[in-house]
Protein backbone atom coordinates (compact mmCIF):
# COMPACT_ATOMS: atom_id res chain seq x y z
CA UNK A 1 0.00 0.00 0.00
CA UNK A 2 1.24 3.47 -0.75
CA UNK A 3 0.30 7.12 -0.84
CA UNK A 4 1.70 9.95 -2.92
CA UNK A 5 3.99 12.39 -1.12
CA UNK A 6 4.16 16.12 -1.81
CA UNK A 7 6.23 15.82 -4.97
CA UNK A 8 4.07 13.09 -6.47
CA UNK A 9 6.25 10.09 -5.70
CA UNK A 10 4.79 7.03 -4.01
CA UNK A 11 6.06 6.28 -0.56
CA UNK A 12 5.32 3.13 1.41
CA UNK A 13 4.89 3.43 5.14
CA UNK A 14 8.17 1.56 5.59
CA UNK A 15 9.88 4.12 3.35
CA UNK A 16 8.77 6.89 5.75
CA UNK A 17 10.32 5.14 8.71
CA UNK A 18 13.02 6.86 10.76
CA UNK A 19 14.68 5.40 13.91
CA UNK A 20 13.20 6.64 17.17
CA UNK A 21 9.86 7.90 15.89
CA UNK A 22 6.90 6.65 17.91
CA UNK A 23 3.32 6.65 16.66
CA UNK A 24 1.57 5.43 19.78
CA UNK A 25 2.06 4.56 23.43
CA UNK A 26 0.62 1.27 24.60
CA UNK A 27 -1.72 1.47 27.62
CA UNK A 28 -1.00 -0.51 30.78
CA UNK A 29 -1.71 -4.23 30.47
CA UNK A 30 -5.24 -4.94 31.74
CA UNK A 31 -5.17 -8.74 31.32
CA UNK A 32 -2.83 -11.36 32.81
CA UNK A 33 0.51 -11.53 31.03
CA UNK A 34 0.84 -14.69 28.98
CA UNK A 35 3.90 -16.85 28.33
CA UNK A 36 5.59 -16.46 24.98
CA UNK A 37 5.44 -19.27 22.39
CA UNK A 38 8.45 -21.64 22.16
CA UNK A 39 11.70 -19.94 21.19
CA UNK A 40 11.89 -21.73 17.83
CA UNK A 41 8.63 -20.02 16.83
CA UNK A 42 9.88 -16.52 17.66
CA UNK A 43 11.77 -14.20 15.33
CA UNK A 44 14.91 -12.53 16.58
CA UNK A 45 13.70 -9.18 15.24
CA UNK A 46 10.69 -7.75 13.46
CA UNK A 47 11.32 -4.95 11.01
CA UNK A 48 8.42 -2.57 11.68
CA UNK A 49 8.12 1.02 10.49
CA UNK A 50 8.95 3.73 13.00
CA UNK A 51 6.73 6.73 12.25
CA UNK A 52 5.08 9.50 14.23
CA UNK A 53 1.39 9.53 15.04
CA UNK A 54 0.79 12.37 12.57
CA UNK A 55 2.49 10.44 9.76
CA UNK A 56 0.52 7.31 10.63
CA UNK A 57 -2.83 9.16 10.60
CA UNK A 58 -2.03 10.88 7.31
CA UNK A 59 -0.92 7.63 5.71
CA UNK A 60 -4.10 5.72 6.53
CA UNK A 61 -6.30 8.73 5.75
CA UNK A 62 -4.70 8.98 2.32
CA UNK A 63 -4.96 5.29 1.42
CA UNK A 64 -8.57 5.22 2.64
CA UNK A 65 -9.40 7.66 -0.16
CA UNK A 66 -8.09 5.27 -2.80
CA UNK A 67 -11.10 3.01 -2.32
CA UNK A 68 -14.18 4.11 -4.24
CA UNK A 69 -17.57 3.91 -2.57
CA UNK A 70 -21.09 5.16 -3.10
CA UNK A 71 -20.38 7.75 -0.38
CA UNK A 72 -17.69 9.26 -2.63
CA UNK A 73 -19.42 9.65 -5.97
CA UNK A 74 -21.64 8.11 -8.63
CA UNK A 75 -21.35 4.31 -8.84
CA UNK A 76 -23.32 3.05 -11.88
CA UNK A 77 -22.17 -0.57 -11.67
CA UNK A 78 -24.80 -2.41 -13.70
CA UNK A 79 -26.50 -5.46 -12.19
CA UNK A 80 -24.82 -4.73 -8.84
CA UNK A 81 -27.22 -1.96 -7.79
CA UNK A 82 -24.83 0.28 -5.91
CA UNK A 83 -27.55 2.51 -4.51
CA UNK A 84 -27.06 4.86 -1.61
CA UNK A 85 -27.50 3.13 1.74
CA UNK A 86 -29.51 5.27 4.20
CA UNK A 87 -27.57 5.74 7.42
CA UNK A 88 -30.77 5.21 9.39
CA UNK A 89 -30.59 1.54 8.47
CA UNK A 90 -27.06 1.32 9.85
CA UNK A 91 -28.25 2.94 13.07
CA UNK A 92 -31.03 0.36 13.41
CA UNK A 93 -28.61 -2.53 12.82
CA UNK A 94 -26.28 -1.00 15.43
CA UNK A 95 -28.86 -0.89 18.22
CA UNK A 96 -27.68 -2.98 21.20
CA UNK A 97 -30.64 -5.34 20.92
CA UNK A 98 -29.65 -6.06 17.32
CA UNK A 99 -25.86 -5.85 17.30
CA UNK A 100 -25.02 -7.45 20.64
CA UNK A 101 -27.06 -10.64 20.50
CA UNK A 102 -25.69 -14.07 19.60
CA UNK A 103 -27.22 -16.66 17.25
CA UNK A 104 -26.97 -19.35 19.94
CA UNK A 105 -29.02 -17.43 22.48
CA UNK A 106 -32.22 -19.16 23.61
CA UNK A 107 -35.24 -18.02 21.63
CA UNK A 108 -37.01 -16.46 24.65
CA UNK A 109 -34.11 -13.99 25.05
CA UNK A 110 -34.22 -12.72 21.42
CA UNK A 111 -37.93 -12.40 20.77
CA UNK A 112 -37.55 -8.95 19.20
CA UNK A 113 -35.00 -10.19 16.68
CA UNK A 114 -37.10 -13.23 15.80
CA UNK A 115 -40.20 -11.07 15.40
CA UNK A 116 -38.27 -8.81 13.01
CA UNK A 117 -37.20 -11.82 10.95
CA UNK A 118 -40.72 -13.22 10.89
CA UNK A 119 -42.16 -9.92 9.71
CA UNK A 120 -39.40 -9.58 7.09
CA UNK A 121 -40.25 -13.05 5.79
CA UNK A 122 -43.83 -11.88 5.38
CA UNK A 123 -42.90 -8.58 3.75
CA UNK A 124 -40.66 -10.26 1.19
CA UNK A 125 -43.31 -12.88 0.43
CA UNK A 126 -45.88 -10.11 -0.08
CA UNK A 127 -43.58 -8.03 -2.29
CA UNK A 128 -42.81 -11.01 -4.54
CA UNK A 129 -46.29 -12.58 -4.47
CA UNK A 130 -45.14 -15.80 -2.84
CA UNK A 131 -46.47 -18.02 -0.06
CA UNK A 132 -43.44 -17.98 2.21
CA UNK A 133 -39.78 -17.12 2.59
CA UNK A 134 -36.51 -18.17 4.18
CA UNK A 135 -33.84 -15.66 5.16
CA UNK A 136 -31.12 -18.29 5.55
CA UNK A 137 -29.09 -17.85 2.31
CA UNK A 138 -26.22 -15.46 2.90
CA UNK A 139 -25.64 -14.21 -0.66
CA UNK A 140 -27.34 -14.03 -4.02
CA UNK A 141 -25.44 -16.99 -5.43
CA UNK A 142 -26.35 -19.04 -2.36
CA UNK A 143 -29.97 -18.00 -2.92
CA UNK A 144 -29.70 -19.38 -6.46
CA UNK A 145 -28.27 -22.66 -5.21
CA UNK A 146 -31.01 -22.83 -2.58
CA UNK A 147 -33.69 -22.37 -5.22
CA UNK A 148 -32.28 -25.11 -7.44
CA UNK A 149 -31.87 -27.48 -4.49
CA UNK A 150 -35.54 -26.94 -3.61
CA UNK A 151 -36.55 -27.64 -7.21
CA UNK A 152 -34.49 -30.82 -7.09
CA UNK A 153 -36.06 -31.87 -3.78
CA UNK A 154 -39.54 -31.22 -5.18
CA UNK A 155 -39.03 -33.47 -8.18
CA UNK A 156 -37.38 -36.23 -6.14
CA UNK A 157 -40.17 -36.15 -3.55
CA UNK A 158 -42.59 -36.93 -6.38
CA UNK A 159 -40.40 -39.79 -7.58
CA UNK A 160 -39.49 -37.91 -10.74
CA UNK A 161 -35.82 -38.86 -11.14
CA UNK A 162 -35.44 -38.32 -14.87
CA UNK A 163 -35.20 -34.51 -14.68
CA UNK A 164 -31.48 -33.94 -15.01
CA UNK A 165 -31.20 -30.63 -16.89
CA UNK A 166 -31.78 -26.92 -16.20
CA UNK A 167 -32.51 -24.30 -18.86
CA UNK A 168 -30.57 -21.03 -18.61
CA UNK A 169 -30.58 -18.08 -21.07
CA UNK A 170 -27.35 -16.89 -22.65
CA UNK A 171 -27.81 -13.51 -20.96
CA UNK A 172 -27.86 -14.98 -17.44
CA UNK A 173 -25.64 -14.00 -14.55
CA UNK A 174 -22.61 -16.29 -14.55
CA UNK A 175 -23.60 -17.70 -11.19
CA UNK A 176 -26.80 -19.21 -12.65
CA UNK A 177 -25.15 -22.06 -14.56
CA UNK A 178 -22.74 -22.56 -11.68
CA UNK A 179 -25.62 -22.87 -9.21
CA UNK A 180 -27.49 -25.30 -11.47
CA UNK A 181 -24.38 -27.43 -11.88
CA UNK A 182 -23.73 -27.44 -8.12
CA UNK A 183 -27.30 -28.65 -7.62
CA UNK A 184 -26.49 -31.58 -9.90
CA UNK A 185 -28.04 -30.43 -13.16
CA UNK A 186 -26.75 -30.37 -16.71
CA UNK A 187 -26.99 -26.85 -18.13
CA UNK A 188 -28.86 -26.21 -21.39
CA UNK A 189 -28.27 -22.71 -22.76
CA UNK A 190 -31.10 -20.88 -24.54
CA UNK A 191 -30.47 -18.04 -26.99
CA UNK A 192 -31.90 -14.53 -26.80
CA UNK A 193 -34.04 -13.41 -29.73
CA UNK A 194 -33.56 -10.22 -31.76
CA UNK A 195 -35.72 -8.21 -29.36
CA UNK A 196 -33.81 -9.26 -26.25
CA UNK A 197 -36.43 -11.78 -25.10
CA UNK A 198 -36.27 -15.53 -24.56
CA UNK A 199 -36.25 -17.26 -27.95
CA UNK A 200 -39.58 -19.16 -27.83
CA UNK A 201 -38.74 -21.52 -30.70
CA UNK A 202 -35.52 -22.54 -28.98
CA UNK A 203 -37.40 -22.99 -25.70
CA UNK A 204 -40.03 -25.23 -27.29
CA UNK A 205 -37.29 -27.32 -28.86
CA UNK A 206 -35.41 -27.65 -25.56
CA UNK A 207 -38.17 -28.59 -23.12
CA UNK A 208 -38.84 -32.23 -22.40
CA UNK A 209 -39.37 -34.63 -19.54
CA UNK A 210 -35.71 -34.24 -18.55
CA UNK A 211 -36.04 -30.50 -17.76
CA UNK A 212 -36.20 -29.71 -14.04
CA UNK A 213 -36.62 -25.97 -14.41
CA UNK A 214 -35.74 -22.72 -16.08
CA UNK A 215 -33.56 -20.10 -14.35
CA UNK A 216 -34.69 -16.73 -15.68
CA UNK A 217 -33.78 -13.19 -14.67
CA UNK A 218 -36.75 -10.85 -15.07
CA UNK A 219 -35.99 -8.21 -16.17
CA UNK A 220 -32.95 -9.69 -17.86
CA UNK A 221 -29.35 -8.59 -17.50
CA UNK A 222 -29.93 -6.68 -20.73
CA UNK A 223 -32.12 -4.41 -18.62
CA UNK A 224 -35.20 -5.57 -20.54
CA UNK A 225 -38.54 -6.94 -19.40
CA UNK A 226 -39.08 -10.24 -21.22
CA UNK A 227 -42.39 -9.66 -22.98
CA UNK A 228 -42.61 -13.40 -23.73
CA UNK A 229 -42.74 -14.17 -20.02
CA UNK A 230 -46.27 -15.60 -19.77
CA UNK A 231 -45.69 -17.92 -22.72
CA UNK A 232 -42.28 -18.92 -21.32
CA UNK A 233 -43.86 -19.91 -18.02
CA UNK A 234 -46.69 -21.80 -19.71
CA UNK A 235 -44.26 -23.82 -21.84
CA UNK A 236 -42.06 -24.75 -18.89
CA UNK A 237 -44.96 -25.63 -16.59
CA UNK A 238 -46.69 -27.70 -19.28
CA UNK A 239 -43.47 -29.72 -19.55
CA UNK A 240 -43.48 -30.34 -15.79
CA UNK A 241 -40.62 -27.95 -15.02
CA UNK A 242 -40.47 -25.15 -12.46
CA UNK A 243 -39.55 -21.48 -12.89
CA UNK A 244 -36.68 -20.05 -10.87
CA UNK A 245 -36.49 -16.25 -10.80
CA UNK A 246 -33.12 -14.57 -10.31
CA UNK A 247 -34.21 -11.57 -8.24
CA UNK A 248 -30.96 -9.64 -8.50
CA UNK A 249 -32.90 -7.17 -10.65
CA UNK A 250 -35.89 -6.84 -8.34
CA UNK A 251 -35.39 -3.06 -8.26
CA UNK A 252 -37.37 -2.71 -11.49
CA UNK A 253 -40.39 -4.67 -10.23
CA UNK A 254 -41.07 -3.41 -6.69
CA UNK A 255 -44.72 -2.52 -6.30
CA UNK A 256 -45.34 -3.08 -10.03
CA UNK A 257 -45.07 -6.78 -10.82
CA UNK A 258 -44.99 -9.74 -8.46
CA UNK A 259 -43.00 -12.71 -9.78
CA UNK A 260 -45.40 -15.07 -8.02
CA UNK A 261 -48.34 -13.57 -9.92
CA UNK A 262 -46.49 -14.15 -13.19
CA UNK A 263 -46.08 -17.83 -12.31
CA UNK A 264 -42.56 -18.11 -10.88
CA UNK A 265 -42.21 -20.93 -8.36
CA UNK A 266 -39.19 -19.59 -6.49
CA UNK A 267 -37.32 -16.29 -6.54
CA UNK A 268 -34.40 -14.99 -4.55
CA UNK A 269 -33.72 -11.39 -3.65
CA UNK A 270 -30.32 -9.83 -3.13
CA UNK A 271 -31.28 -7.85 -0.04
CA UNK A 272 -27.88 -6.16 -0.22
CA UNK A 273 -28.85 -4.72 -3.63
CA UNK A 274 -32.55 -3.93 -3.51
CA UNK A 275 -32.86 -3.29 0.21
CA UNK A 276 -29.62 -1.36 0.87
CA UNK A 277 -27.22 -3.51 2.83
CA UNK A 278 -23.84 -1.90 1.99
CA UNK A 279 -21.88 -4.34 -0.15
CA UNK A 280 -19.28 -2.37 -2.09
CA UNK A 281 -16.51 -3.83 0.03
CA UNK A 282 -17.47 -7.37 -0.79
CA UNK A 283 -20.26 -8.12 1.66
CA UNK A 284 -21.85 -9.31 3.70
CA UNK A 285 -24.89 -10.07 1.56
CA UNK A 286 -28.25 -11.75 1.98
CA UNK A 287 -30.04 -13.88 -0.60
CA UNK A 288 -33.48 -14.54 0.85
CA UNK A 289 -35.63 -17.02 -1.10
CA UNK A 290 -39.38 -16.79 -1.57
CA UNK A 291 -41.50 -19.72 -2.80
CA UNK A 292 -45.03 -20.62 -3.79
CA UNK A 293 -47.15 -23.27 -2.10
CA UNK A 294 -45.65 -26.25 -3.92
CA UNK A 295 -42.12 -25.47 -2.70
CA UNK A 296 -43.08 -24.21 0.78
CA UNK A 297 -42.30 -27.56 2.51
CA UNK A 298 -38.77 -27.57 1.06
CA UNK A 299 -37.55 -24.20 2.35
CA UNK A 300 -34.09 -24.27 3.97
CA UNK A 301 -34.01 -24.25 7.73
CA UNK A 302 -34.47 -22.44 9.90
CA UNK A 303 -37.51 -20.30 9.27
CA UNK A 304 -39.11 -18.18 11.97
CA UNK A 305 -42.59 -19.21 13.11
CA UNK A 306 -45.09 -17.28 15.20
CA UNK A 307 -46.86 -19.29 17.89
CA UNK A 308 -49.85 -18.45 20.06
CA UNK A 309 -50.52 -20.15 23.39
CA UNK A 310 -53.87 -20.92 24.97
CA UNK A 311 -54.01 -17.46 26.52
CA UNK A 312 -53.43 -15.71 23.20
CA UNK A 313 -49.81 -14.76 23.93
CA UNK A 314 -47.56 -14.67 20.87
CA UNK A 315 -44.00 -15.91 20.71
CA UNK A 316 -41.47 -16.60 17.97
CA UNK A 317 -39.17 -19.54 17.43
CA UNK A 318 -36.95 -21.18 14.81
CA UNK A 319 -38.42 -24.13 12.97
CA UNK A 320 -37.64 -26.52 10.13
CA UNK A 321 -40.12 -27.02 7.26
CA UNK A 322 -41.33 -30.63 6.96
CA UNK A 323 -39.27 -31.54 3.87
CA UNK A 324 -36.52 -28.96 4.29
CA UNK A 325 -33.40 -29.15 2.15
CA UNK A 326 -31.48 -28.42 5.36
CA UNK A 327 -29.20 -25.60 6.42
CA UNK A 328 -27.42 -23.29 4.00
CA UNK A 329 -25.06 -21.98 6.68
CA UNK A 330 -24.08 -22.37 10.31
CA UNK A 331 -26.89 -20.14 11.56
CA UNK A 332 -29.76 -18.26 9.91
CA UNK A 333 -28.47 -15.56 7.59
CA UNK A 334 -26.53 -12.34 8.03
CA UNK A 335 -28.67 -10.73 10.69
CA UNK A 336 -27.35 -7.18 10.27
CA UNK A 337 -28.30 -7.27 6.60
CA UNK A 338 -31.78 -8.45 7.54
CA UNK A 339 -32.22 -5.61 10.01
CA UNK A 340 -31.25 -3.06 7.36
CA UNK A 341 -33.65 -4.57 4.82
CA UNK A 342 -36.49 -4.53 7.35
CA UNK A 343 -35.72 -0.93 8.31
CA UNK A 344 -35.64 0.13 4.65
CA UNK A 345 -38.96 -1.48 3.76
CA UNK A 346 -40.76 -0.20 6.86
CA UNK A 347 -39.38 3.30 6.37
CA UNK A 348 -40.53 3.43 2.74
CA UNK A 349 -43.98 1.94 3.21
CA UNK A 350 -46.21 0.98 0.27
CA UNK A 351 -45.84 4.23 -1.65
CA UNK A 352 -42.10 4.39 -1.09
CA UNK A 353 -41.55 0.83 -2.29
CA UNK A 354 -43.50 1.68 -5.45
CA UNK A 355 -41.37 4.79 -5.97
CA UNK A 356 -38.15 2.73 -5.89
CA UNK A 357 -38.95 0.94 -9.13
CA UNK A 358 -40.55 3.99 -10.74
CA UNK A 359 -37.52 6.20 -10.12
CA UNK A 360 -35.01 3.49 -11.03
CA UNK A 361 -36.68 2.89 -14.39
CA UNK A 362 -37.09 6.61 -15.13
CA UNK A 363 -33.42 7.26 -14.33
CA UNK A 364 -32.18 4.44 -16.56
CA UNK A 365 -34.34 5.52 -19.48
CA UNK A 366 -33.19 9.12 -19.07
CA UNK A 367 -29.57 7.99 -19.41
CA UNK A 368 -30.56 5.87 -22.41
CA UNK A 369 -32.22 8.81 -24.15
CA UNK A 370 -29.24 11.10 -23.64
CA UNK A 371 -26.48 8.74 -24.80
CA UNK A 372 -28.01 6.59 -27.54
CA UNK A 373 -26.76 8.98 -30.24
CA UNK A 374 -23.12 8.42 -29.25
CA UNK A 375 -22.98 4.80 -28.01
CA UNK A 376 -24.48 1.79 -29.74
CA UNK A 377 -27.72 0.48 -28.26
CA UNK A 378 -27.95 -3.24 -29.07
CA UNK A 379 -31.65 -3.44 -28.18
CA UNK A 380 -33.34 -0.15 -28.97
CA UNK A 381 -36.38 -0.36 -26.71
CA UNK A 382 -37.50 0.94 -23.36
CA UNK A 383 -35.24 -0.45 -20.66
CA UNK A 384 -35.99 -1.15 -17.04
CA UNK A 385 -33.65 -0.24 -14.17
CA UNK A 386 -30.43 -0.47 -16.20
CA UNK A 387 -29.35 0.18 -19.76
CA UNK A 388 -26.77 -1.79 -21.74
CA UNK A 389 -24.80 0.21 -24.29
CA UNK A 390 -21.99 -0.99 -26.52
CA UNK A 391 -18.71 0.75 -27.33
CA UNK A 392 -18.31 -1.28 -30.52
CA UNK A 393 -18.82 1.84 -32.65
CA UNK A 394 -15.95 3.57 -30.82
CA UNK A 395 -13.77 0.49 -31.20
CA UNK A 396 -14.59 0.19 -34.89
CA UNK A 397 -14.07 3.86 -35.73
CA UNK A 398 -11.35 4.97 -33.28
CA UNK A 399 -9.83 1.85 -31.72
CA UNK A 400 -11.31 2.75 -28.31
CA UNK A 401 -12.71 -0.17 -26.30
CA UNK A 402 -15.25 -0.40 -23.49
CA UNK A 403 -12.30 -0.90 -21.13
CA UNK A 404 -10.79 2.38 -22.33
CA UNK A 405 -14.05 4.22 -21.70
CA UNK A 406 -14.28 2.70 -18.23
CA UNK A 407 -10.70 3.63 -17.35
CA UNK A 408 -11.23 7.20 -18.53
CA UNK A 409 -14.32 7.53 -16.32
CA UNK A 410 -12.04 7.04 -13.32
CA UNK A 411 -10.23 10.28 -14.20
CA UNK A 412 -13.57 12.06 -13.91
CA UNK A 413 -14.26 10.61 -10.45
CA UNK A 414 -16.96 8.21 -11.64
CA UNK A 415 -16.84 4.49 -10.91
CA UNK A 416 -16.87 2.52 -14.19
CA UNK A 417 -20.05 0.67 -15.13
CA UNK A 418 -20.02 -3.08 -15.58
CA UNK A 419 -17.97 -3.99 -18.66
CA UNK A 420 -18.22 -6.86 -21.13
CA UNK A 421 -21.40 -8.20 -19.56
CA UNK A 422 -23.84 -9.54 -20.62
CA UNK A 423 -21.52 -11.68 -22.70
CA UNK A 424 -23.85 -11.60 -25.69
CA UNK A 425 -23.23 -7.85 -26.15
CA UNK A 426 -19.95 -6.91 -27.78
CA UNK A 427 -18.00 -4.21 -25.89
CA UNK A 428 -20.85 -3.96 -23.36
CA UNK A 429 -21.21 -1.09 -20.92
CA UNK A 430 -23.98 -1.88 -18.42
CA UNK A 431 -25.14 1.26 -16.58
CA UNK A 432 -27.45 1.19 -13.57
CA UNK A 433 -28.11 4.66 -12.13
CA UNK A 434 -30.45 3.36 -9.35
CA UNK A 435 -33.34 5.35 -7.91
CA UNK A 436 -31.21 7.21 -5.37
CA UNK A 437 -29.39 9.48 -7.85
CA UNK A 438 -30.58 13.00 -8.60
CA UNK A 439 -31.18 14.58 -11.99
CA UNK A 440 -28.10 16.75 -11.40
CA UNK A 441 -25.88 13.70 -10.83
CA UNK A 442 -27.22 11.99 -13.92
CA UNK A 443 -26.65 15.14 -16.00
CA UNK A 444 -23.05 15.31 -14.79
CA UNK A 445 -22.52 11.65 -15.71
CA UNK A 446 -24.13 12.10 -19.10
CA UNK A 447 -21.89 15.10 -19.73
CA UNK A 448 -18.81 13.05 -18.87
CA UNK A 449 -19.87 10.18 -21.14
CA UNK A 450 -20.44 12.61 -24.00
CA UNK A 451 -17.07 14.22 -23.36
CA UNK A 452 -15.38 10.81 -23.44
CA UNK A 453 -17.05 10.01 -26.77
CA UNK A 454 -15.66 13.29 -28.10
CA UNK A 455 -12.20 12.43 -26.74
CA UNK A 456 -12.38 9.08 -28.51
CA UNK A 457 -12.79 10.94 -31.78
CA UNK A 458 -10.24 13.69 -31.13
CA UNK A 459 -7.54 11.95 -29.09
CA UNK A 460 -8.07 8.17 -28.77
CA UNK A 461 -4.62 7.70 -27.22
CA UNK A 462 -5.84 9.70 -24.19
CA UNK A 463 -8.40 6.97 -23.50
CA UNK A 464 -6.13 4.06 -24.29
CA UNK A 465 -3.63 5.29 -21.65
CA UNK A 466 -6.25 6.17 -19.01
CA UNK A 467 -6.53 6.56 -16.10
CA UNK A 468 -4.06 9.41 -15.71
CA UNK A 469 -4.87 10.86 -12.27
CA UNK A 470 -4.79 7.80 -10.04
CA UNK A 471 -2.03 6.34 -7.82
CA UNK A 472 -1.87 3.38 -10.21
CA UNK A 473 -2.32 4.02 -13.92
CA UNK A 474 -3.03 1.36 -16.55
CA UNK A 475 -2.05 -2.04 -15.20
CA UNK A 476 -1.31 -5.26 -16.97
CA UNK A 477 -4.52 -6.82 -15.69
CA UNK A 478 -3.72 -10.35 -16.83
CA UNK A 479 -0.37 -10.29 -15.04
CA UNK A 480 -1.94 -8.71 -11.94
CA UNK A 481 -4.43 -11.56 -11.74
CA UNK A 482 -2.00 -14.38 -12.49
CA UNK A 483 1.20 -13.11 -10.90
CA UNK A 484 0.19 -10.69 -8.15
CA UNK A 485 2.98 -8.97 -6.24
CA UNK A 486 1.67 -8.76 -2.69
CA UNK A 487 4.88 -8.41 -0.73
CA UNK A 488 6.85 -5.26 0.12
CA UNK A 489 10.57 -5.49 -0.42
CA UNK A 490 13.12 -2.83 0.45
CA UNK A 491 14.73 -1.00 -2.43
Amino acid sequence: MFSPDSDGRRKLLMDRSAPGRVGTTMPPLDVPEQALPPADMLRADLDMPEVSEAELVRYFSQISQFNFSIDHNFYPLGSCTMKYNPKLNDEMAGLPGMAEIHPRQPAPTVQGALKLMHELQGLLAEITGMAGASLAPMAGAEGELTGMLMIRAYHLARGDTKRTAALIPDSAHGTNPASAAMAGYDVVTLPTDANGNTDLDALRAAVGDDIAGFMLTQPSTLGLFDTNITEVIRIVHDAGGLLYGDGANLNALLGRVKPGDLGFDVVHSNLHKTFTQPHGGGGPGAGAVMVNDRLLPFLPSPVVERRTDADGNESYDLASPPQTIGKMGAFHGNFGALVRAYSYIRTLGDSGVNAVSEDAVVNANYVLSQLKDLYDLPYDRTCMHEVVFSARNLKRDYGVSALDVAKRLIDYGVHPPTMYFPLIVEEALMIEPTETESRETLDQFIGVMRRIAQEARDNPALLRDAPHDTPNTRLDEAAAARRPNLRWRPQ
